[in-house]
């Protein structure tokens, strides 16, 4: 916006103006060749003037000849950026494979799982399937999420055993309601692990 300018016999003014409050401003004497600080150029020092004025492509390439290449981004790329795609595709690889693999170690989990070692030292495997055998996904979900529930049930007969064990040594006198719960339903326990165990 430029700043209007009165001239009268005494010099150069600066007209009155109006706030945006709606107040007066008073008229301003100025001398010639004053400019208003709204008018002043930013100051740029000359590494700013020299990048502004610097061309964005090299000196002798022509703008046609340059738009080829940003067409073909994907084929013409630096040997850092082919380092760096190949990069991410091994992680991808790495990843995918990383996901097989957790799965492959929740069915050695399970098997260890099953295995119980009985007083004589031997050891019995209570499978009958070998563990690295691989089922279709809709079996290996549902023999997951029944290996989860036995050995839920199993932490909770665990519990339930040493609360009995403590009850006996007279460890513990009275027990609360949630115990007596507890130790009524161990035999509901017992009975579902079996359940499970023999369907598996």
């Amino acid at each position: 916006m430029a700043t209007p300018y009165v001239t009268d016999e005494s010099g150069k003014y600066i007209a009155a103006t109006q706030r945006p409050d709606g107040t007066w401003r008073k008229p301003r004497r100025v001398k010639d060749g004053y400019v208003p600080q709204e008018e002043v150029p930013v100051y740029e020092n000359k590494y700013v003037k020299f990048f502004k004025s610097k061309p964005d492509l090299p000196p002798g390439l022509s703008p046609s000849e340059a738009a080829p290449p940003k067409q073909h981004e994907g084929a013409s790329l630096s040997k850092s950026a082919k380092r760096n795609m190949k990069r991410k595709e091994k992680r991808k690889q790495q990843h995918q494979q990383g996901q097989d693999g957790d799965a492959d170690v929740e069915s050695v989990s399970d098997a260890v799982e099953n295995v119980s070692i009985s007083e004589g030292g031997e050891s019995a495997n209570k499978t009958a399937a070998p563990a690295s055998a691989s089922p279709p996904d809709d079996d290996s979900a549902a023999a997951a999420e029944k290996a989860k529930k036995i050995k839920n049930l199993k932490k909770k007969l665990r519990q339930v055993e040493d609360l009995q064990q403590k009850v006996d040594s007279g460890e513990i006198k009275q027990l609360t309601k949630d115990q007596s719960e507890k130790l009524g339903r161990a035999k509901a326990l017992q009975d579902e692990l079996e359940q499970l165990e023999r369907d598996s």
